[in-house]
């Protein structure tokens, strides 16, 4: 069994949705199996990883508007705004989202189907460095 694990530095313009299936089928292309899996964890409490949709991006804007509704920014609910009105519904995004997938790997790419994408979506205004853990197995 091979096993592999890589920390790639993402960097995000603000709160929004970054494409990085390529950068991971980049890792996916290089690693000693063809064939196993991949397990990604973002290392942070106001971002999070998806599958979704890669070809229509108003996918991607219908679900910023939905959780924007969902979860208003500056809410007076919310206690914890030491880093500003977006910080506590950063966190509630985080929490009713995810921070790790699992994605089978066939033929030294990820096995997603015709149109998913991974995306990380940032939660918060201002640009952020973002760290990714991946291991690969196989």
């Amino acid at each position: 069994m091979y096993l592999e694990q890589h920390t790639l530095m993402l960097n995000t313009t603000g709160r929004g949705t970054f494409d990085i299936t390529d950068k991971i089928n980049l890792l996916c292309a290089n690693f000693s199996s063809p064939n196993g899996l991949g397990h990604l964890f973002l290392q942070h409490t106001s971002a999070s990883l998806m599958i979704c949709e890669n070809y229509d991006k108003q996918v991607r804007e219908d679900l910023e508007s939905f959780l924007k509704k969902l979860i208003p920014d500056g809410d007076p609910l919310f206690k914890h705004i030491v880093e500003g009105k977006d910080d506590m519904p950063a966190h509630i995004r985080t929490i009713l989202t995810q921070t790790s997938l699992s994605i089978p790997i066939q033929n030294n790419k990820l096995a997603l189907g015709n149109w998913q994408g991974v995306y990380l979506y940032e939660h918060r205004y201002a640009p952020q460095q973002r760290h990714l853990l991946i291991t690969l197995m196989g």
